[in-house]
This record gives C-alpha cells, sequence and structure tokens, in this order.
C-alpha cells in the first residue's frame, strides 16, 4: 500500500479508535487524543491527575482497541529494578534461566512513577529509550511497538522521588487530566453503576501500528515549519534576546529533544487529520503537551501562580 493510501486509511482507522474507546471512556477527548498522538509517533507520555480519574481504566482500553499486550507496574518505594526488568532464576536443571518482568510488553502503565526510587525508574528509562533491556550481562530486544505512559500524583509529595528535569525530558507528552464535567459526570455514574458491559474490539495490529510510525516519518515537512518549531522552542530559553516574559518567569527552558518531539507530533496530528504535511497550525495544536514538562518555572511565577500553558502561548 502507497504512503498516500495508508494516511487516508489512518484517518479513517483513528476515527473509528475513538469511537471503540469512547464505549468505555467517558469525555476526555483531548487526552485520548494526546495519547494517540504519542503512540503513532512512536514516542512516550507523562499522565498528571489525582486519582480516580480512570487513567488504568484508559490505558486498558486504549491497548484493547490498538490491540496490543497491555501490562500495569504500580510503582512503591520498595519496587527494585530486577521487580519491573525480571530476573535470573536456577531452574530444576540447575541451569539459569531469566524471567522477563512486566516490562516485556507493548504498553506499559507505570503507575505513580514517582513513588519510587531513582534506581527504578532508571531502569524504566533505559528500556523507554533504548527498546532494549540489559539484565546480567544479556541484552534482551522488547516487543515493539513499545509505549509507555508513566502517571504521576499531583498531590501527596510526601515520600515521593519526583521526576528528575533530564528524566522528565525522555516522555514526549506530559497529558493533564482534569475532573469530568457535570454531565460526563452523570454518564459515568450510569454507565459504571449497571451491570452492562462493553466490548472493546481491536482494530489494529502490533505490525499495522508499527508500519503507521514508519510511514509518519516518512512525512515531508516544510523547512519553515522546522524554523518555526526550532524558533518556538528556542524561546522558552531564558537567554540573551529572549522575550522579557521567558526572562523573568523561567529558570531552564526546554532542549533540542523538544524540537524534535514537536515535529514528530505535528507529523502525526497533519497525518490523523487527512494532511499530507503539517503546517505551523499542527505544531501549535501539540506544542501544549510537549513543552509543558520541559519548561522550568521560577518562585516568581509560582508566586503569582502564572501557568506554563499562558507562558506557551504567549510564544505563538
Amino acid at each position: 500500500m502507497s504512503d498516500v493510501a495508508l494516511v487516508e486509511k489512518l484517518v479513517d482507522k483513528h476515527r473509528d479508535l475513538k469511537r471503540e474507546i469512547a464505549k468505555v471512556i467517558v469525555g476526555q477527548d483531548e487526552v485520548v487524543n494526546q495519547i494517540l498522538l504519542s503512540i503513532f509517533s512512536g514516542g512516550h507520555s507523562l499522565l498528571i491527575g489525582v486519582p480516580g480519574l480512570a487513567k488504568t481504566l484508559m490505558v486498558n482500553t486504549i491497548a484493547q482497541a490498538l490491540g496490543l499486550n497491555f501490562k500495569r507496574i504500580q510503582f512503591t518505594p520498595d519496587l527494585m529494578p530486577s521487580d519491573i526488568l525480571g530476573a535470573e532464576i536456577l531452574d530444576e536443571n540447575r541451569k539459569f534461566k531469566f524471567i522477563k518482568g512486566p516490562i516485556f510488553t507493548n504498553i506499559l502503565l507505570a503507575d505513580e512513577i514517582n513513588r519510587t526510587p531513582p534506581k527504578t525508574q532508571a531502569a524504566l528509562l533505559e528500556a523507554m529509550q533504548e527498546r532494549a533491556v540489559t539484565v546480567a550481562g544479556h541484552h534482551y530486544k522488547l516487543d515493539l511497538p513499545y509505549f509507555v505512559l508513566a502517571t504521576q500524583n499531583p498531590i501527596e509529595q510526601e515520600g515521593t522521588y519526583p521526576l528528575p528535569e533530564a528524566q522528565l525530558d525522555r516522555f514526549m507528552f506530559a497529558i493533564k487530566l482534569d475532573y469530568p464535567s457535570f454531565e460526563e459526570e452523570v454518564d459515568v455514574v450510569k454507565a459504571t453503576t449497571s451491570d452492562e458491559f462493553q466490548t472493546v474490539n481491536p482494530l489494529f495490529t502490533a505490525k499495522e501500528i508499527s508500519d503507521i510510525q514508519h510511514v509518519i516519518r516518512r512525512i515531508p515537512v516544510p523547512d519553515n515549519v522546522v524554523e518555526y518549531a526550532v524558533r518556538l522552542v528556542g524561546k522558552t530559553r531564558p537567554l540573551n534576546g529572549a522575550p522579557d516574559l521567558i526572562k523573568n518567569y523561567v529558570d531552564w527552558g526546554a532542549g533540542p529533544r523538544a524540537s524534535q518531539n514537536l515535529i514528530m507530533a505535528a507529523k502525526t496530528h497533519a497525518a490523523v487529520n487527512g494532511k499530507f504535511s503539517p503546517d505551523i497550525e499542527d505544531v501549535q495544536a501539540v506544542s501544549f503537551g510537549i513543552l509543558r514538562h520541559r519548561i522550568i518555572k521560577n518562585y516568581k511565577a509560582e508566586a503569582e501562580g502564572i501557568t506554563e500553558e499562558e507562558l506557551i502561548k504567549k510564544l505563538f
């Protein structure tokens, strides 16, 4: 199938996919959109929201609709790297045998990643970056496509290990999950307190998703769009020539990985909307999720209640 035909097919499949997910997940369109953009781009996402907003259910439903394997790790302060990567054990023949950990899957939900110590976070982040793990000197490749969706609980910061900036940068999107509206919450309560269960049908295979990821990489991008993305990221850095707003309120700006992710996400955003090349509007549409966690605000911004979204919007 040609690349053009694949993109046209993706538009229809993406629409069907959202309809399938909506059988279980009420509302949260923007969150679902950004998770799907991240998966089709080949990136990972960080989901920031308070408990009880159906984060696990959402990821499980998306995994079912995509026809992918799904596993969940609940991070705790006593979790060790071997608990997620796997370990070697002695079998009945007294030979060492590797038992794979939960990291060997297609979609991994890393629940409350900020509850676990840095050495366990680092084990997961190596797998995210390399799509492979090394245990006892042996190198094991992970199944593709591979997508990590980590959740972070913004309340209760006691006894947590917040992700350092360098590790946050490995997540393509930071997605904020808010409370549902009154009407949505009424629908949620009606749906979850009855005896009816919705069946989610798989619409893709792992190979189809890998093919889509390769097609998206082949989408051409005009030079002016690449330059716009790089300029937008450059404006977030409080250096000479930066806007006064950034100099006043930002300690650290986004790095080159943000520019790469902006273009990849803009390509995917264009593809799922039936366009064969991204424009500046596509870059702006994905910029909040991509820059939100890469801008480090200073004390003045915190004191005045200025959000990352306000800063990003003023840079357009």
